[in-house]
């Protein structure tokens, strides 16, 4: 089995250093592989490797390197605190002092070029030691770029011009690391959700312990006004929990025996007794976390263009620099100082950083925004891929229905009573799972019938069709109507087939091997904000919304009366749903599948995108989907198609931005208009606005009616 460990690491600000520290740790030789992930600040390492060695294969950069199973509390610096800002802060006091001497006692006095170089020294301590190490590596990145237009500026006696782009240079680190810690901050947030410690009972005994020290089937104990540490089940007592921190929906939920609670969510007024059902790393918010950090680590199309043309970039600029700087003085009579300026202008000018940034950083606030609101979108890719649709097909039960159907009425055929039509049904739906099994098993329930005399074998499933068994010795089966031959449903039974489910109503018949014994109706209420979410994604401008469904077209069209769909297709088979999606990829290109995360795999997978509504704790759905929607809110799926096409809209402003600076820089450096601080000042500029721009995204919030 491969030794695989995950760290988390700090001092981690820039996508190009995430790069190059990737490739270091890589290099060491008990590591067989390893992978930064720059969005969440982790890095997962196959093969041996202690923590000094990794910290010095990032030495450069001055990370620092956490294993990921220490769960200490990591209080974050302050910005002033910081060292690199404490030394940006001195190298400024150097830099005035020497634009003080250089207007009292001249540029050229020793005294000024001293000033000039100590603000140089100092604030450029850190980038001028990668630089170099990076230069004699002939590893080119914007590292490079800086230091050798820091130290050509200080050979061609331009010192103040150097000492004011350090300065500048480290104002602009310092902001893009305070703009990736705001972006990073909401996995933070999801981190600290849950309590590190608990009360366990245990020999009726209270203890405080680690959550790592406690084991599935422990009792904990949840006070009013506590957070529940462990996901687990309700033992004792009675609470409304605010299940917001997963769901990103304030309004708690009641919760009594036999229901689950997750960590991470608010107990209210109760106190709770709670049996544990998951280790610290399989809670719900543990695999969410694990999600939104692998998300953040996949690149959308739009980075990895920007990824590619980046490894050529650099050396291009490096390549232009050298052009300006030698080809006017030898061929064209032009001063070395003059163009050995302006090339080394080119160079601080072409520092990719605004450009490599401008993605990664939109993706890592959209991705980590979406799932305090309550939506795991599972990578930059789908986060793309949604804000391209146009589009939607919905599984009708569950989805835009509650999913939690309710037997209606019974009508009893062939001798039998209610009672006896609705206890042999019973008996056989007790070994299924579908929804419609659930209902007719709470509604014997509560008519309390019992299931104990009857004896069932020979149980199947009939995928999109019914279920069959033996019951007391004969076999009988339950399903839609299509289950059984027309010979053995007379017209009064047809009758009352039509008139259920014209009511909207879902249709069983129960019946043996050679007629049909009796009729059980079920509906599934339409969710309350159905038509609210379907109206809204057609302002957004989604042309199509379909629903696909397994039920009669009467009961299908009697359920979708109300709703602006575009389309139903009834009557279909998981794989006839399948072949829907992919009729709809052909006529409409992309498509997104809204289901439960449970059916409807095969339609799910096939879509662009598979969207499940994510009841808090489904695995199926946090596993399978490429969006899952929290707490079963539909409402949620405008927000991530709003999301989405903002992000892309960010990320395409971002590039704009980046690419269009550099161009206009590079072209006011020709005639001699742009000094090396004022080409520094547009990098930073460039990188502050794009920074400021992917922000944006914090202030869009989820809307449901």
């Amino acid at each position: 089995m491969e030794n695989k460990q995950v760290y988390r690491l700090q001092g981690l600000s820039c996508a190009n250093c995430a790069a190059q520290f990737e490739k270091n740790v890589k290099a060491i030789a008990t590591v067989k592989d390893a992978e930064v992930n720059f969005g969440a600040a982790k890095l997962t390492v196959i093969g041996e490797a202690s923590i000094a060695e990794l910290e010095r294969a990032g030495a450069f950069d001055g990370i620092v390197v956490i294993p990921e199973t220490e769960r200490k509390e990591q209080k974050a610096t302050p910005f002033w605190k910081k060292k690199t800002n404490v030394l940006a802060a001195v190298s400024a006091l150097f830099l005035l002092g020497g634009i003080v001497a250089a207007h009292t006692v001249g540029e050229t006095h020793l005294a000024t070029i001293l000033l000039f170089a100590a603000s140089i020294l100092v604030g450029g301590y850190h980038l001028l030691k990668t630089g170099i190490n990076h230069l004699v590596r002939l590893q080119f990145d914007m590292n490079t770029l800086m230091t050798i237009a820091v130290i050509g500026a200080a050979c061609i006696g331009e010192w103040k011009e150097g000492a004011v782009v350090v300065f500048l240079f480290a104002v602009s680190e310092a902001l893009e690391r305070y703009s990736m810690d705001t972006a990073r901050r909401s996995i933070q947030r999801l981190m600290d959700i849950a309590p590190k410690k608990a009360i366990v009972l245990r020999d009726g005994k209270e203890y405080e312990v680690d959550v790592e020290d406690i084991v599935v089937g422990d009792t904990i104990i949840v006070k009013p006004g506590q957070k529940i540490a462990m996901d687990g089940i309700v033992l004792r007592g009675e609470s409304s929990v605010n299940e917001a921190a997963i769901t990103g929906e304030s309004m708690p939920v009641a919760k009594t025996i036999g229901d689950e609670v997750y960590a991470g969510t608010l107990n209210a007024e109760g106190a709770l007794e709670v049996r544990v059902t998951k280790q610290v790393k399989d809670t719900t918010i543990a695999k969410i976390i694990h999600l939104v950090e692998e998300a953040q680590a996949q690149r959308a199309p739009a980075q990895q263009f920007i990824d590619r043309f980046a490894r050529y970039y650099t050396p291009a600029i490096m390549l232009i620099a050298l052009l300006i700087a030698t080809v006017p003085p030898l061929w064209l009579g032009g001063e070395w100082l003059t163009w050995i300026y302006r090339g080394l202008t080119v160079l601080v000018v072409g520092c990719p950083c605004a450009l490599v940034i401008s993605t990664p950083v939109a993706i890592v606030t959209a991705i980590g925004q979406a799932a305090r609101q309550g939506v795991l979108i599972k990578g930059g890719a789908y986060l793309e891929e949604i804000g391209k649709l146009s589009a939607i097909a919905f599984d009708k039960t569950g989805t835009l229905t509650t999913g939690t159907p309710e037997v209606t009425d019974i009508y009893p055929f062939g001798g039998l009573d209610e009672k006896e039509v609705l206890k042999i049904a019973a008996a056989i739906e007790k070994q299924s799972e579908h929804p419609l099994a659930s209902a007719i098993l709470r509604k014997a329930e509560e008519l309390q019938i019992s299931l104990d005399s009857l004896q069932v074998s020979e149980f199947r499933a009939m995928t999109g069709k019914g279920a069959a068994a033996r019951v007391n010795g004969t076999m009988y089966y339950i399903g839609k109507p299509s289950l059984f031959s027309d010979a053995s449903i007379c017209e009064d039974v047809r009758a009352q087939i039509t008139r259920a489910q014209k009511q909207g109503n879902t249709v069983m018949l129960l019946g043996d091997e050679t007629k049909v014994l009796g009729m059980i109706a079920v509906s599934d209420q339409l969710r309350e904000n159905a038509a609210f979410v379907l109206e809204t994604l057609r302002n957004l401008g989604i042309t199509q919304t379909i629903m696909l469904t397994g039920d009669h077209e009467t009961t299908a069209r009697a359920i979708a009366s109300s709703l602006p769909l575009t389309d139903i297709r009834a009557e279909l088979l998981p794989e006839e749903k399948l072949t829907a999606i992919q009729t709809l990829q052909q006529q409409s290109g992309r498509i997104a599948m809204v289901g439960d995360g449970v059916n409807d795999a095969p339609a799910l997978a096939a879509a662009n995108i598979g969207i499940a509504m994510g009841d808090i704790g489904t695995d199926v759905a946090l596993e399978t989907a490429d969006v899952v929607l929290m707490g079963d809110d539909l409402g949620k799926l405008p927000y991530a198609i709003r999301l989405g096409r903002k992000t892309m809209r960010i990320i395409q402003q971002n590039i704009a931005i980046a690419f269009l600076l550099k161009v206009l820089a590079l072209v006011l450096i020709i005639p001699g208009w742009l000094t090396l601080w004022m080409a520094i000042f547009a990098d930073m500029g460039a990188t502050l606005l794009v920074l400021l721009n992917s922000m944006r995204l914090l202030r869009l919030g989820a809307v449901s009616k």
